[in-house]
């Protein structure tokens, strides 16, 4: 007897399209079963008038999602990485993580076409505090409009709020087939990424029988550098509030990890990359959150 497994997610376009890539792979990995989706309202879904660094708390994208996991009213639950907590709920677990897009952000314009062009009161529209903070080290004077929304809602608010360009994550425009309004891949050497950027995660429960249908779908190395991302931002208590840039990335020759880090006021105190031996994740993890909380230490005023 088939059965059916539930996978949960947010209801946005973007999650329903990433909660479908994830879906076809498992129903190609595991002929025998069967996958519907559920989707769940967050917190995060239902207020819009805040940056979400004034909303506070973690998992704003998420939480009502795990508790579902958690209560066994869905079997799997599909996340951006970018939006999980670095520590989860209950005794959840992520079980995958598929193979990365684009972790870098894009910039969109109509007016320009590079960041390169952004002078002292050109108003850019993000809901980011670390897109704010890096935006303004790059080129001081910039009006930063704050920009909530859906892709499609920030698309709209381009125009309608006389913006000279917005940022958001490249990875979402490409999922839903929007890569021609790019203006601009912005480097992220510019711009640092934040922890899981670009990743869509699986959650479970521990030891639950799910886990074994997706050793198929994991992509290891993204897996790895997820995983290195999330912990230097536990390690320092990163979250929406905090202009926080973590981007690993492992190549045969060994690990690259790019750190920016700004205060309350969005001055960046770090901006640096950071490069390990083979496997030498964990001592890059330590050195990378030593560097990090010395910096927070003095500028948080801790």
């Amino acid at each position: 007897m088939k059965k059916t497994w539930i996978v949960g997610t947010r209801g946005s376009k973007l999650a329903l399209r990433q909660t479908q890539i994830v879906v076809d792979a498992l129903r190609e990995a595991n002929p025998g079963h069967e996958f519907s989706i559920r989707t769940i309202r967050t917190t995060g879904d239902t207020i819009w008038d805040k940056p979400l660094a004034e909303i506070g708390g973690k998992g704003l994208f998420v939480k009502e999602i795990e508790e579902e996991l958690v209560r066994g009213g869905i079997d799997i639950a599909v996340h951006s990485m970018k939006d999980l907590p670095a520590e989860l709920a209950g005794d959840l677990v992520v079980g995958a993580v598929m193979v990365r897009e684009d972790p870098r952000d894009a910039f969109v314009s109509t007016r320009l076409k590079s960041i390169r062009e952004l002078h002292s009161g050109s108003r850019v529209g993000t809901g980011s505090t670390r897109r704010k903070a890096q935006l303004m080290r790059y080129r001081e004077g910039v009006d930063v409009v704050p920009l909530r929304g859906n892709v499609d809602t920030r698309m709209r608010k381009l125009t309608a709020e006389n913006l000279d360009g917005i940022i958001l994550a490249a990875a979402g425009i490409r999922r839903l087939g929007l890569e021609k309004v790019i203006t601009e891949m912005i480097p992220a050497d510019i711009m640092v990424p934040t922890a899981g950027q670009g990743a869509i995660g699986i959650e479970i429960r521990r030891g639950d029988e799910a886990t074994g249908l997706l050793g198929a779908i994991d992509h290891d190395r993204t897996h790895r550098e997820v995983a290195i991302e999330r912990a230097v931002q536990a390690a320092v208590g990163g979250g929406c509030s905090i202009p926080l840039g973590i981007h690993a990335r492992i190549e045969d020759d060994g690990i690259d990890l790019s750190l920016s880090l700004g205060n309350e006021e969005g001055v960046i105190l770090v901006h640096e990359k950071l490069s390990g031996k083979p496997g030498g994740e964990q001592a890059l993890i330590e050195k990378a959150s030593r560097i990090l909380l010395k910096h927070m230490d003095t500028g948080y005023g801790l």
